[in-house]
């Protein structure tokens, strides 16, 4: 526990995984004030001392993780031609899957005030699926024109098709369900042969 009156370094950083794993641990339901700054090992009140409140909290916490997973498929346009195109997007589209994405959709959706403001910074132009989708998209169409992925293969259905599922399993997995990344990872190869 930090003592008090002491600075607590990346505090966001430091909440945001300590809610990961309470919420990853124990489902969305479990996810207090208290039960996230217990787990980052700080004081009670720390969280409402960086956010409104929880539902600030719980939004500003989906927020980032949408805007890092944008950012890691902000390097898809890097890759055309090197690697594999499977070995690419399963990079990209499996971290949506990591830090308890699917639980962190569950979370979000548990929320209305939290899930509201998101939907409001999306449309805001805050990264979210449809800004990965279109890096996926232009990424696809780049491969196809060096001929690393077939030239039959529409890369807006494509990477609409990848991107949809990977919201539907998101949407649709908590605590305990199968992991989705193998569906993804056929999904990706049967795009992309």
């Amino acid at each position: 526990m930090s003592p008090r009156g002491v600075a607590t370094p990346d505090v966001r950083e430091r909440l945001f995984a300590a809610a990961e794993r309470v919420v990853e641990r124990d489902g969305p339901g479990a996810l207090t004030s208290r039960a996230v700054t217990t787990e980052a090992g700080c004081a009670k009140g720390l969280l409402h001392t960086h956010f409104a409140g929880l539902d600030e909290f719980v939004a500003e916490l989906v927020l980032d993780r949408f805007a890092r997973t944008a950012e890691r498929a902000g390097a898809l346009p890097r890759l055309v031609g090197q690697s594999t195109v499977t070995g690419n997007l399963n990079a990209v589209v499996l971290a949506l899957f990591a830090s308890g994405g699917p639980a962190l959709s569950g979370l979000a959706m548990t929320r209305p005030a939290a899930s509201l403001r998101v939907r409001e910074a999306f449309q805001a132009g805050a990264p979210g699926f449809a800004a990965i989708e279109e890096t996926v998209a232009d990424y696809l169409q780049a491969e196809r024109e060096l001929g690393r992925v077939p030239s039959r293969v529409d890369a807006g259905a494509a990477a609409l098709a990848l991107v949809g599922t990977c919201h539907h399993l998101l949407m649709m997995s908590w605590p305990g369900t199968p992991d989705p990344r193998p569906a993804v990872e056929r999904l990706v190869t049967a795009l992309v042969s």
